[in-house]
């Protein structure tokens, strides 16, 4: 394996680190409320990734919601309004090479179709068509359980004849809730599931 390959892997682990570890400060100080957008508990666990003192360690740079520049948009008045924005974009340097990870957030409820649908048409979809690249999809579970809002997630997609897709889930120490799913376009994409539930209770 290529030195930038082991770094970029070595950097995606350290992205997703700080991210876990964010999400884990807002269950213990019982900030964020069930009630919020997206963009709301984006900002929060922002705050917190970047107080971590493991991102100044690792010379991280990161984001909340930056423009991805579109080269094919016509440049006329308003175009940077045109412009994908990511949830979080998180950067690193070598002495060679800049190296990128985004996660796109989704706000998601067991039994709300219309959230369900829409992580998959603004979320998966867009990684799929390119819209969004290296990175991966972050599911905020404001209610219910987070298997069942899988299987409804993966319900949908089969419904779409898309059963080769459904998401999976793949075992992580960081993160009990870390799925994957598999398409052809992109290869393996993966799925954080951020149960916020019990910060209710």
């Amino acid at each position: 394996m290529k030195l930038s390959e082991v770094y970029r892997k070595r950097f995606e682990s350290r992205c997703f680190q700080l991210l876990i570890g964010a999400y884990n400060t807002s269950l213990s100080e019982k900030i964020i409320q069930l009630d919020w957008y997206e963009n709301d508990i984006s900002s929060e666990l922002h705050r917190y990734i970047k107080e971590n003192p493991l991102r100044q360690e690792w010379k991280i740079i990161t984001q909340v919601e930056p423009h991805i520049p579109n080269k094919d948009i016509e440049k006329e008045k308003g175009f940077a309004d045109k412009f994908s924005r990511m949830d979080f974009k998180l950067t690193s340097f070598n002495s060679t090479n800049e190296y990128e990870y985004f996660f796109e957030a989704k706000n998601l409820k067991q039994n709300n179709s219309a959230l369900n649908r829409r992580y998959i048409n603004t979320g998966i979809d867009n990684f799929i068509l390119r819209k969004y690249e290296k990175g991966s999809l972050i599911g905020y579970l404001l209610e219910g359980k987070t298997d069942k809002t899988i299987n409804k997630i993966n319900s949908l997609l089969e419904k779409d004849g898309r059963n080769t897709e459904v998401l999976d889930i793949k075992p992580d120490k960081l993160l009990k809730s870390i799925y994957e799913s598999n398409h052809s376009d992109i290869g393996i994409l993966k799925h954080l599931i951020f149960d916020f539930t019990s910060i209710s209770n």
